[in-house]
């Protein structure tokens, strides 16, 4: 597991204090780490939440935030939601379309909130999400802007590259 955190230096320093390593945090209560970091209780969770987000296969730092901004701080509260339901509020959220690889990400964080030693990437649910599509289509609140460049090309990173400014994941950092 490759985590990558928004740690501080003082921060950082705490966690080498008493020997604890990033990819260790996921398993650690928040409590625990909010007194290991000398943080307010809320950043411990949220640390642990992006923490343990990025334990998924395929999810990165920036999905993790995005679960985050959907609402979400573990696994577990992943587990019975509908990915194709959490692309459309992220899309809502953000105000444009999500790339259809970000749908397939967030199938694939419900699947493994329900299947932890699941070794599917996002990539296999590109049918599931097609087919979903296909029967369900898209909600009529969808924001009116794809989130894709002008020659119609589709890239994940074009979705990271233009989420906005300012995320509820980075207000919940602020406060």
């Amino acid at each position: 597991m490759n985590v990558k955190l928004p740690l501080t230096d003082g921060e950082r320093k705490n966690l080498r204090r008493h020997k604890l390593k990033i990819d260790e945090i996921p398993e650690v209560p928040s409590e625990k780490l909010a007194s290991i970091l000398n943080e307010p209780l809320k950043r411990a969770k949220t640390l642990v939440a992006l923490a343990e987000f990025q334990s998924v296969p395929s999810i990165g730092p920036r999905m993790a935030e995005s679960l985050l901004d959907l609402g979400y701080f573990s696994l577990n509260e992943l587990k019975g939601q509908d990915g194709g339901e959490l692309a459309d509020k992220l899309e809502i959220l953000y105000g444009f379309w999500v790339d259809p690889c970000v749908e397939d990400v967030l199938r694939l964080a419900v699947h493994y909130a329900e299947n932890r030693n699941s070794e599917k990437q996002w990539w296999d649910f590109k049918e599931s999400r097609k087919t979903y599509r296909a029967k369900f289509g898209y909600l009529k609140t969808r924001p009116k802007k794809p989130a894709m460049k002008q020659d119609n090309t589709q890239k994940c990173s074009f979705f990271y590259n233009n989420t906005p400014k300012i995320t509820q994941f980075q207000i919940g950092l602020l406060s």
